[in-house]
């Protein structure tokens, strides 16, 4: 259940490719072969691409996922959130540039806004509960009885998933609330960013997300494992990493009844 998140970041290169003028794409290839077999999906976080103007690196990354690892999945983390007709050139964009499985995308629009994502195919993953301290502002507010997550958790499974493939995004760092919402959207997957360098521990995301098959997640790390060596090895110490989280978050299968 674990999905390495890929966000190259400059300042942080190994140094084997300090400066190197492909160094984003080889680094994120390296990233992707050492792990791939560990993995459910990978993450492009579309910003850290697009601030560098490597969203050509960004097409060749996702084809070569697409090509070489068909049986992962490919999330394409650009929470897009706009009125209908610009939505759907982001669509476009996510599916047919990108080749995304699915994108992450902010509901505060409503369902006209993400109508477009389905039209093309393509999988939706609505920010809910987020792992930033932050998300506290809006996502906590109390409306109609309980807090705005709760809402979102139950348009997107009860009425959104009736229009395609649907999932939340839901922070690590809230057990307690990933707990509720899963009560409340007990058959739809998450993405669970938060696990590593923020802090999320991947035995509470598992014991407190899966779902009664003891699956449903898609728990995401970035930055422990595509930094884990600055070094000649850092795609042998990205792949130590992500075997130490895949381990914890394998809990046993719960037969269905």
């Amino acid at each position: 259940m674990l999905c390495v998140g890929l966000d190259p970041d400059p300042a942080r290169m190994p140094m084997p490719l300090d400066g190197a003028p492909d160094a984003i794409e080889r680094f994120c290839r390296e990233i992707v072969d050492a792990t791939a077999d560990l993995v459910c999906a990978f993450k492009p976080q579309f910003a850290y691409f697009a601030s560098q103007r490597a969203e050509r690196a960004l097409e060749r990354l996702c084809t070569y996922i697409r090509e070489s690892y068909p049986q992962v999945t490919l999330v394409l983390d650009a929470k897009r959130g706009d009125i209908g007709s610009t939505a759907e050139h982001y669509a476009r964009e996510a599916y047919g540039r990108y080749g995304a499985h699915a994108v992450t995308v902010n509901p505060y629009l409503g369902t006209d806004s993400v109508e477009p994502f389905f039209a093309h195919g393509g999988g939706v993953i609505a920010l809910c509960r987020t792992s930033n301290p932050g998300g506290d502002d809006f996502q906590s507010l109390v409306a109609d009885g309980e807090p705005v997550y709760l809402h979102v958790a139950r348009r997107v499974a009860d009425q959104w998933s009736q229009l395609g493939d649907c999932g939340l995004v839901v922070g690590a760092t809230y057990p307690t609330e990933l707990a509720e919402i899963r009560s409340a959207a007990p058959d739809l997957p998450f993405l669970v960013p938060g696990i590593g360098a923020q802090g999320g521990n991947p035995v509470t995301v598992a014991e407190h997300g899966a779902d009664r098959h003891g699956r449903g997640l898609m728990a995401s790390s970035s930055r422990s494992v595509l930094y884990a060596s600055s070094g000649d090895d850092f795609a042998a110490a990205a792949r130590a990493e992500a075997q130490r989280i895949a381990s914890a978050l394998a809990i046993p299968s719960i037969p269905s009844i």
